[in-house]
C-alpha cells in the first residue's frame, strides 16, 4: 500500500482563492479591505520566513499586511504598548504576534493583550473559552487546518476513532475539542467524532496509536510515529516539522505511507494550511468589526 497524498498546498490554494473571491465582492460593495498586522520580536530566521510566508499570502489576497519587527530587547511593556497601538488601529482586524518571543518576554501576557476580536490565532483566553463552550469566535488555524484538509479529501471524522499525538495548546488540546464537539450552524468545523489525546508520557503509546482510523501527530518530535504504530489503512496527518541534517521531515517516520491509506506531507502538508485558515480569519475580523 502507498498512502494517497493529502496536498495541503493544493487545497489551500483553494481556500485562498475563496476568500479572494469573496474579498473582491466585499470592495464591489464599498468595504475597505481586511487588514492584518504580524509583529516579529527579534530575528529568528525561521520566524522571518513563517512571516514573510504570511505576508506574501495577504498580498495575494487582497488583504492589507503590515509587518512590525521589534527589537529583541524591547521590554514586555514596550510591546504591550504597541500592541494597545494596534488594538486602536480601525484599519487592523487582526494581529499576530508569531512566536518564539524572547525569554524576558511573557507569552500569556502577551496573549492576553490582544483584543479577543483581533486575536485571528485564537490564542487569547477567551476565544479559547468560546471555543470549548462550542461557540468559536476563530478557529485556531493549525487545528482548522488539519480539519479542513481531511474534509476537502473526504475525510469526514463523524463517528470515527481520532487519536491525536500531542497535547500544545496551539495544535493538540484545541484539536481535540473541536473534534469531539456536535456540529451546528455556529460550529461548523466540530468532528463529532471519538478523541483520544496521547502524548510522549503515555503508556502502550504504540497501541493507543494503533486504535485510530484517523490519526494526527502534533507532538513536536522528529520521527516519533513509526510505521507499526499505525492502523493498516489509517489516515494520517502529520504537523510536526523539523530539520534534520539539513532535511526537512515531521513527526511521522517515512515508512507509514506503505502502512496509511492516507497521508499529509512534510512540507506541503499543513503548513499552507495553516496560512490560508490565518487568511479566513483575518476576513472574519473584518466582517465582524463591520457589525459591531
Amino acid at each position: 500500500m502507498t498512502a494517497r497524498l493529502l496536498d495541503g498546498k493544493q487545497t489551500a490554494a483553494a481556500i485562498r482563492a475563496e476568500v479572494a473571491a469573496e474579498i473582491a465582492r466585499r470592495r464591489n460593495q464599498g468595504f475597505p479591505p481586511p487588514g492584518l498586522a504580524a509583529v516579529l520580536v527579534g530575528d529568528n530566521p525561521a520566524s522571518q520566513v513563517y512571516v514573510r510566508n504570511k505576508h506574501k499570502a495577504c498580498q495575494e489576497v487582497g488583504i492589507t499586511s503590515w509587518v512590525h519587527q521589534l527589537p529583541a530587547d524591547i521590554s514586555q511593556a514596550g510591546l504591550l504598548d504597541f500592541l494597545q497601538q494596534l488594538n486602536a488601529d480601525s484599519q487592523v482586524h487582526g494581529i499576530l504576534v508569531q512566536l518564539p518571543l524572547p525569554r524576558h518576554i511573557d507569552e500569556f501576557a502577551v496573549q492576553q493583550a490582544i483584543l479577543p476580536s483581533k486575536d485571528v490565532d485564537g490564542f487569547h483566553p477567551e476565544n479559547v473559552g468560546l471555543l470549548a463552550l462550542g461557540r468559536p469566535r476563530f478557529y485556531p488555524c493549525t487545528p482548522h487546518g488539519v480539519i479542513q484538509l481531511l474534509r476537502r479529501a473526504g475525510y469526514d471524522t463523524i463517528g470515527k476513532e481520532v487519536v491525536i499525538v500531542g497535547r500544545s495548546n496551539i495544535v493538540g488540546k484545541p484539536l481535540a475539542l473541536m473534534l469531539l464537539q456536535k456540529r451546528s450552524a455556529q460550529n461548523p468545523a466540530a468532528g463529532e467524532a471519538t478523541v483520544t489525546v496521547v502524548h510522549t508520557r503515555s503508556r502502550d503509546l504504540r497501541e493507543l496509536c494503533r486504535r485510530a482510523e484517523i490519526l494526527v501527530v502534533a507532538a513536536g518530535v522528529p520521527a516519533l510515529v513509526t510505521a507499526e504504530m499505525v492502523q493498516p489503512g489509517a489516515v494520517v496527518v502529520d504537523v510536526g516539522i523539523h530539520s534534520v541534517a539539513g532535511k526537512l521531515m515531521g513527526d511521522v517516520h517515512p515508512q507509514v505511507a506503505q502502512v496509511a491509506s492516507a497521508l499529509s506531507p512534510v512540507p506541503g502538508g499543513v503548513g499552507p494550511m495553516t496560512i490560508a485558515m490565518l487568511l479566513v480569519n483575518t476576513l472574519q475580523a473584518a466582517a465582524q468589526a463591520e457589525c459591531r
